[in-house]
């Protein structure tokens, strides 16, 4: 059966949450270190956080969280139309002329674009509105991804040719069941490989990047994290989304940024960072057989509203890329998808996860 037309799957017109997967071709080890011929890779995996940090500035899409593998790289985007479409035309320009400048200064960074540049988007109603469409397309973050660090590599390497595999997969997130465990997999994704033992120690991952700025925290003897996500002093983390919805005001308009490094400040799962970072570390244990333990009492009604027991929730993280293919969700939700594509797919299928909807 023919792979489906990216078109089919995302719409940079639709508020969409994706779980994008990028390997590198062969699946070598071209962003680690090969244990083959013994070559250091490892300042790439660098190169592509940094990347995923300036998008972020760029782009009308949330990076919820990530993980940047030795030969392959997680992402969780949410494409936000609604961003881009509170955006002036002028910011608009700015943006796209950041991503692709016609001028560089001495460093490589984008120089400032001058009025001429401007206007010739500014004054083509067609270009404008294609730019505008482009910036909330997660199609457009994950090749402005691959395509730099490519080009960066094949010339480290004095090299041409593939560095990815041709195309991106993209599966789609229906629910906040599957958000929570799919989030939860992409974070977890170094101990899984063996790569690390504890969440703190996992290199190149959203989870990390929130842990360092939690230990930097001068107020860490308060509990309450949802304000501080939302400020301005979150170094590593805060060019990602907060974890925490604000119930009050998350539903009410874009939520636009007002710092530049990311595209709102909304958040994605009904549970604070703290918890969320509790229950990762748990759960990563699960996944070790040396350091299996019991689930803290108050981390119970997390799985009990996803409708999951304490060996249900790791097995669906454990699993979670291989259990789902195109989109990922309950019953109600999947069937729902299809009805909207006009298809009949899992609409009679039995919940192999017994997820309830959330």
């Amino acid at each position: 059966m023919p792979r489906q037309a990216r078109g089919e799957v995302l719409d940079p017109l639709e508020v969409q949450v994706v779980h994008c997967i990028q390997r590198c071709v062969r699946r070598a080890f071209l962003c680690g270190d090969d244990p083959v011929t013994g070559n250091s890779y490892e300042h790439r995996r660098g190169w592509i956080r940094d990347r995923l940090e300036f998008l972020a500035s760029v782009f009308a899409v949330d990076c919820l969280t990530f993980s940047v593998m030795h030969n392959h790289i997680h992402l969780v985007l949410r494409s936000r139309p609604d961003v881009v479409a509170a955006w002036s035309d002028d910011e608009v320009a700015r943006r796209w002329l950041r991503l692709f400048p016609q001028r560089r200064n001495e460093d490589g960074s984008p120089a400032d674009p001058s009025k001429p540049e401007l206007d010739m988007i500014l004054h083509q109603p067609e270009v404008l509105a294609q730019r505008r469409r482009r910036l909330s397309d997660l199609s457009w973050w994950m090749r402005c991804t691959a395509e730099n660090i490519a080009r960066r590599s094949n010339a480290e390497d004095q090299v041409t040719g593939h560095f990815w595999e041709g195309r991106f997969k993209a599966q789609r997130l229906l629910d906040e069941a599957s958000l929570l465990a799919c989030a939860a997999y992409v974070d977890l994704n170094p101990i899984r490989a063996a790569l690390a033992e504890t969440p703190e120690s996992s290199e190149y991952t959203g989870a990390k990047d929130r842990i360092d700025d939690l230990n930097e925290r001068d107020d860490r003897s308060r509990p309450n994290t949802h304000d501080w996500e939302r400020s301005r002093r979150r170094r590593r983390s805060g060019w990602m989304s907060p974890i925490e919805i604000d119930e009050q005001h998350d539903e009410i308009g874009p939520a636009v940024d007002a710092s530049g490094r990311r595209a709102s400040s909304k958040g994605f799962l009904p549970l604070s960072m703290a918890r969320y970072l509790e229950l990762l570390d748990w759960t990563g244990r699960q996944l070790r057989s040396d350091k299996i333990g019991s689930l803290p009492d108050h981390l119970k009604p997390i799985l009990q509203r996803i409708g999951l027991d304490t060996h249900g929730w790791c097995d669906v993280v454990g699993k979670f890329g291989r259990i789902f293919k195109r989109a990922a969700g309950t019953p109600e939700s999947l069937a729902g998808e299809a009805c909207r594509r006009g298809q009949s797919w899992l609409c009679a299928r039995e919940n192999p996860l017994g997820l309830s909807s959330v």
